[in-house]
């Protein structure tokens, strides 16, 4: 059994453990394998290890790993910051996009023509270093969405900040799960995905309501 494969069904058993202390059906929960700086081989073992959904950071790394590996062999999602001079570029690489954080943004996807599942990336613990809108930002994104023809808004993200002990953070897990109640109920929305939790605290985001969580480290290693 390759390390992948093996790493993949350890990250599946702690997935199913999670959902049922939390009650929860492990099939609501997608794994999205993280693979910033994995190389195309190793990716390509992963996806044929059974990852369906494969998470990047940077387009233009995604771009030669989508080359390389050909379409339709996974699910792409767009999970790192988005630069204004790339949003020409995600539409016809990503079918998913998680960390939009500005109407700009989103008015720059909504001009590619293409329907796109689009999250929303709040940055709740409202820290200097990341990227992502408050709540209030996040209002007036999903106002101007409510106009748009081929965005579909389909949930929340968010990283929150790095701690030893994952319990620390599972306030700021649960708070996203209310924002994203909070927000269906005052845009008429039926948003369903929380994309939250990491290798180092997935367990816990799980059992907050996570539908996505993004591995990477835990399946493939500390990264080179």
């Amino acid at each position: 059994m390759s390390d992948i494969r093996h790493a993949l069904g350890v990250v599946r058993e702690r997935i199913d453990r999670a959902c049922a202390t939390a009650g929860r059906d492990p099939g609501e929960v997608t794994l999205v394998a993280v693979t910033k700086t994995v190389d195309a081989s190793r990716v390509i073992e992963a996806i044929e290890a059974g990852v369906g959904d494969i998470g990047e950071n940077y387009v233009q790394e995604a771009k030669g790993k989508i080359k390389t590996i050909g379409p339709g062999r996974a699910r792409w999602h767009m999970i790192g910051h988005i630069q204004s001079n790339k949003v020409k570029y995600i539409p016809a690489l990503f079918d998913c996009v998680h960390t939009v954080d500005s109407t700009a943004i989103l008015e720059g996807l909504e001009r590619r023509g293409k329907d796109m599942d689009v999250l929303f990336e709040v940055n709740l613990a409202g820290e200097a270093t990341k990227s992502g809108t408050d709540v209030e930002g996040l209002r007036r994104i999903l106002e101007r969405a409510s106009s748009l023809v081929h965005i579909k808004p389909v949930g929340l993200m968010t990283m929150p900040p790095y701690v030893e002990e994952p319990e620390e953070v599972r306030g700021v897990f649960g708070q996203l799960r209310t924002t994203l109640e909070m927000m269906n109920a005052e845009f008429g929305l039926a948003m369903k995905e929380l994309s939250m939790g990491m290798s180092s605290d997935f367990e816990v985001a799980v059992e907050e309501g996570a539908t996505m969580v993004r591995i990477g480290t835990a399946l493939f290693g500390e990264r080179r």
